[in-house]
């Protein structure tokens, strides 16, 4: 049952608010948005969905005060070969998978393009290109963020019983783990030197969002009614935005000092922008979209941990 129209945006703005607070995790935010909607409705739906579009943008520009654009662009260039090569095969399974699971086609390239490159962030910037639905892009979250979730637990303990070295390790958990914060923690747990390699070698990664989501802005089909005018494809500025960013806080020295501050400000804009996409999702939505996301995102996962298993413990990179 529906809240009444006056009482519900002071729920739902005391659950955003809550969002913001630095010990309140994504997962959390997402889970209680998806909550609220199925629990209580939203008839502030078409708001919310405005609010977290142009809140997803400000967040995805924001998190490039992180990256020190000379650093990535040379652990991009040491391994570009193997991180194409890497990226291409991720998203030709996912493609193949999709068909064979007959998963929906907006749901299935999210859910490849975070497995193949950095989770929740390429999950993010893809989306608005796609204009995909939001049950989709909850969905393609919940996926990402249940499987960082199982490689924290159990990527530490599978490289102590292999015997990987701590770059071995870090190498393994930058391409195999989804976002940069599990990749964070898996490296943190395992030890060494296994948290710098990692980290540099996931924000070089990072950067392929940016042209891949401008390749599926250009070829991504925009479907349209019979008689009506072809819709104009959008140039997803949040990417200029990012680089923009990035290269002012890697270039202008008097900014560093706000690195920490804007990043602090883009992670808990993406808290708040999940939970608002939560809040939009219906119970009809999430079953309309079914199991089939979550078997395609283990399996294509297990194909990327795996391979990417094999090529360094045959020394192929490293």
């Amino acid at each position: 049952m529906n809240l009444n129209a006056r009482i519900y945006p002071v729920v739902l703005f005391v659950a955003g608010g809550l969002c913001l607070l630095p010990f309140v995790p994504v997962q959390a935010a997402l889970a209680g948005g998806i909550a609220l909607a199925v629990i209580l409705g939203n008839p502030l739906q078409e708001k919310c969905m405005k609010v977290a579009h142009y809140l997803l943008t400000f967040s995805v520009a924001a998190l490039g005060a992180g990256m020190n654009l000379t650093q990535v662009l040379a652990a991009g260039a040491a391994g570009l070969g193997y991180t194409a090569l890497g990226i291409a095969a991720a998203l030709a399974m996912g493609f193949f998978l999709a068909r064979l699971l007959r998963t929906d086609a907006e749901t299935a390239a999210l859910v490849s393009v975070g497995t193949a490159i950095c989770g929740g962030s390429a999950i993010a910037a893809t989306a608005p290109v796609l204009r995909a639905r939001q049950e989709s892009v909850a969905m393609a979250f919940s996926v990402v963020f249940v499987l960082n979730a199982a490689a924290l637990m159990i990527f530490p303990p599978i490289g102590h019983s292999l015997g990987l070295t701590p770059h071995q390790f870090g190498l393994w958990a930058a391409l195999a783990i989804h976002d940069t914060s599990s990749v964070v923690g898996a490296a943190s747990a395992y030890g060494g030197d296994a948290l710098e390699y990692a980290v540099v070698l996931k924000m070089a990664r990072a950067l392929w969002i940016f042209p891949l989501a401008l390749a599926i802005g250009f070829f991504w089909p925009r479907p349209h009614a019979a008689g009506e005018a072809k819709p104009k494809r959008k140039i997803p500025w949040f990417i200029l935005g990012f680089i923009a960013v990035s290269a002012a806080f890697t270039f202008i020295p008097a900014l560093a000092g706000a690195a920490d501050a804007v990043q602090f400000a883009a992670r808990r804009g993406m808290c708040l922008t999940l939970f608002l996409i939560g809040s939009t999702v219906t119970l009809a939505a999430l079953k309309s979209v079914g199991w089939r996301p979550m078997l395609l995102g283990v399996l294509l996962w297990f194909f990327v941990a795996a391979g990417s298993l094999l090529v360094i413990r045959a020394g192929w990179i490293g």
